[in-house]
């Protein structure tokens, strides 16, 4: 994108202000880039300072850090040198509570002896590219959620809603910030039980977002607007299976559609539906298909409500874990290594998701927490059918130096009753970390021909 073409998506998007489109008034989304950054968040640290301004100083790969983009290179950690400014644990939870989640609370006190959140000093240096920015300020005066929250209109790639004034438009901010437009990984999910024994599973996963792709930032987006396949290595006796799945822009008009590839019977099913509360496959249904990066898919189960910011300790930075680190000393019964987690004091706005009564799920509430900065859920209380605090989820983001943008990395789900979770998405044991920002995947190579050709 050219800056004449920047500069005509800044004049459509100010045009569009006096429409009935029109989500914000040009005054306020003329903060954006100035008080507010890009994407809507407040510039300013907090009052004391332990949330520190954004200052937005580094854009893809950090000076002096060696790094080839798109390789699956990991990542080198530049705050590695750091130490927690001081941990929360059971022993001074009381001292912290207010900034806590419930379910992170939870799981203080369910394991007071090893449990322990490491705070580290906050930093706001990474940014999303000024392509990005001119897109987003376009999408704040233009982007209209439609189909009763099913769908959205106006939106052209980027961040959908960065001043949302409702819940169902910080919904969609969680369902389709700026991504990777391409990723390909072998991943691997880990169920570890009270005791630490381990049940694994590993695919090979492969998304192409259209959304996300340079040659569509800045363009209308409908139809369909996400494309992954899961090829199952692990566990030996599901080797050789394909799920494949394509994502809509608006469920009101549309449905995800899935197929599912049988090694044992050579033949590619259909699914009549995937999703909601459906077991993620391998997770022995601790997770549901729609608890994948907090939430994902159809919004019409749940009334969403915004209950605006608060400030919260939350994965940050999360370079460390994602180092090549052993299994045996990231996964600990319970929970992951502390040592291996960086938590920082960031604001966050908080999204509730009541279940409609004339609707069934394994979940009648779920609460997420949006990082700010960056338009994705960070971390999430799910709450069971009597309304009791039942999981907690939390996603550990870093800056991707090859796409200058935030990715989901390892993510952990815990059962708060048994003490047993799941961690997903793992790969610090593969080869590789993820592929990202390659560009080199095709439509064509989404569909159930292509996957009873993979399977086989």
């Amino acid at each position: 994108m050219n800056r004449k073409q920047l500069s005509t998506i800044l004049a459509l998007g100010l045009m569009a202000a006096g429409t009935a489109f029109a989500k914000v008034p040009a005054a306020e989304a003329d903060k954006l880039g100035k008080e507010l950054t890009c994407t809507g968040a407040i510039k300013a640290g907090n009052a004391d300072g332990s949330i520190p301004a954004f200052t937005g100083k580094i854009l893809g790969v950090p000076p002096d850090v060696k790094f080839t983009k798109s390789v699956g290179q990991f990542q080198p950690d530049i705050y590695a040198h750091e130490k927690p400014l001081f941990e929360i644990t059971a022993a001074n939870l009381a001292q912290y509570a207010d900034k806590l989640s419930d379910g992170q609370k939870a799981l203080l006190k369910k394991f007071p002896n090893s449990m322990r959140i490491p705070v580290y000093p906050g930093h706001r240096d990474f940014r999303y590219d000024d392509e990005i920015c001119a897109v987003v300020k376009h999408n704040a005066l233009e982007a209209e959620v439609i189909n009763d929250g099913n769908g959205v209109k106006g939106f052209m790639g980027a961040l959908p809603f960065p001043i949302p004034k409702t819940g169902l438009e910080l919904f969609w901010n969680n369902m389709i910030p700026s991504r990777a437009s391409t990723e390909e990984v072998e991943r691997d999910l880990a169920i570890v039980s009270t005791s630490g024994d381990t049940a694994w599973g590993r695919t090979s996963y492969v998304q192409l977002s259209r959304y996300d792709s340079r040659e569509n930032l800045g363009k209308p987006n409908d139809g369909k607007y996400a494309w992954v396949t899961n090829f199952t290595i692990l566990p030996e006796r599901e080797k050789g299976g394909v799920i494949l799945s394509i994502e809509p822009m608006n469920f009101g008009t549309d449905k995800r559609l899935a197929w599912n590839y049988d090694p044992g019977t050579r033949r590619v099913r259909q699914l009549p539906e995937f999703g909601y509360d459906q077991p993620v496959p391998g997770s022995s249904g601790k997770v549901t298909l729609d608890s994948d990066r907090l939430f994902n898919g159809a919004s019409d189960r749940y009334e969403w409500t915004l209950h605006g910011k608060r400030e919260m300790f939350i994965p940050a930075n999360a370079f460390r874990i994602h180092q090549q680190i052993k299994y045996t000393d990231l996964l600990k019964p319970g929970h992951p290594n502390p040592a291996y987690t960086r938590y920082e004091l960031r604001r966050v706005w908080v999204l509730e998701g009541k279940l409609k009564p004339s609707y069934r799920h394994l979940y009648s509430k779920r609460v997420m927490f949006i990082d700010e900065d960056t338009g994705h859920a960070v971390a999430g209380d799910f709450y069971d059918a009597r309304g009791q605090l039942w999981q907690y989820g939390e996603i550990n983001y870093y800056y991707a130096y090859d796409i200058k943008k935030w990715h989901a990395g390892s993510s952990f789900y815990y059962d708060l009753n048994s003490g047993a979770y799941v961690g997903m998405n793992l790969f610090q044991e593969r080869a590789k970390a993820p592929i990202l920002g390659k560009d080199n995947l095709k439509q064509s190579q989404y569909t159930p021909e292509a996957i009873r050709n993979l399977g086989n």
